[in-house]
């Protein structure tokens, strides 16, 4: 019983890395910085509403699954499983 929980996990650490890494490239950089914010590039209409947007959703999206990979973690290293 054990050891088929801990290959579920295991299985779905591996769907968890994979996804969460893909997120992460997905998301645009911070190269606005500085430069952006002085022109008033965050007062657009997207700068205002990036909760809505795709790169919100990537946003949310990588805390969960960051959230996961902490939590599948923890559980893959109890001593339950050897």
């Amino acid at each position: 019983m054990a050891q088929t929980l801990h290959g579920i996990l295991l299985i779905l650490y591996i769907i968890v890395c994979v996804a969460l890494s893909i997120v992460v490239l997905l998301q645009e950089g911070k190269q606005a910085g500085l430069t952006g914010a002085i022109s008033g590039a965050a007062e657009t209409y997207w700068g205002k509403n990036k909760g809505r947007s795709m790169e919100g959703g990537l946003i949310l999206a990588t805390r969960i699954l960051a959230v996961l990979f902490i939590v599948i973690s923890l559980l893959l290293n109890l001593k339950i499983f050897s």
